[in-house]
């Protein structure tokens, strides 16, 4: 499953690359995945651009800073953003570079080869016959899965 970092911005805010977020105010969820991001040493030079990273205690706030303009961007979970997002396309977009690259997984017992080739197999038939899109577009909006791309 995709689960890359992302940031949201509002549609008519001209911010269409990372370089645009130079000297604007970025919002983060706290102990979040972006939050964990933009503090490593990979994103330090996109971070000091920044005039200030706002942390947050949830997204629904950091979007109504958004939509009232006390912040310029969000950094967050592409599935999130997506979901809050949606029906409001015409208000926020994503920008289309990744901040960081994230996959979740399915985990097994180490040593457990067997039950791990069973679902892999299954994960496969259901991206051949279209299964797994049709259950991820019913929950998450969108395909998130990531097998065979």
């Amino acid at each position: 499953m995709d689960n890359s970092q992302v940031f949201v911005v509002r549609a008519d805010s001209g911010i269409k690359t990372f370089a645009d977020l130079a000297g604007k105010i970025v919002a983060v969820q706290t102990e979040s995945a972006a939050q964990q991001a933009l503090n490593s040493e990979e994103r330090k030079e996109l971070k000091d651009s920044f005039k200030e990273l706002v942390v947050t205690s949830h997204y629904n706030a950091a979007f109504m800073d958004l939509e009232s303009g006390a912040v310029d961007a969000i950094a967050m979970d592409i599935g999130v953003a997506k979901f809050q997002i949606a029906g409001r396309e015409d208000k926020f977009v994503i920008l289309d570079e990744v901040l960081m690259d994230e996959q979740y997984g399915v985990g097994f017992k180490l040593g457990n080869t067997e039950l791990r080739d069973k679902v892999q197999a299954t994960l496969e038939e259901m991206v051949a016959d279209g299964t797994f899109a049709e259950i991820s577009n019913k929950w998450f909006g969108y395909d998130v899965g990531i097998i065979g791309k």
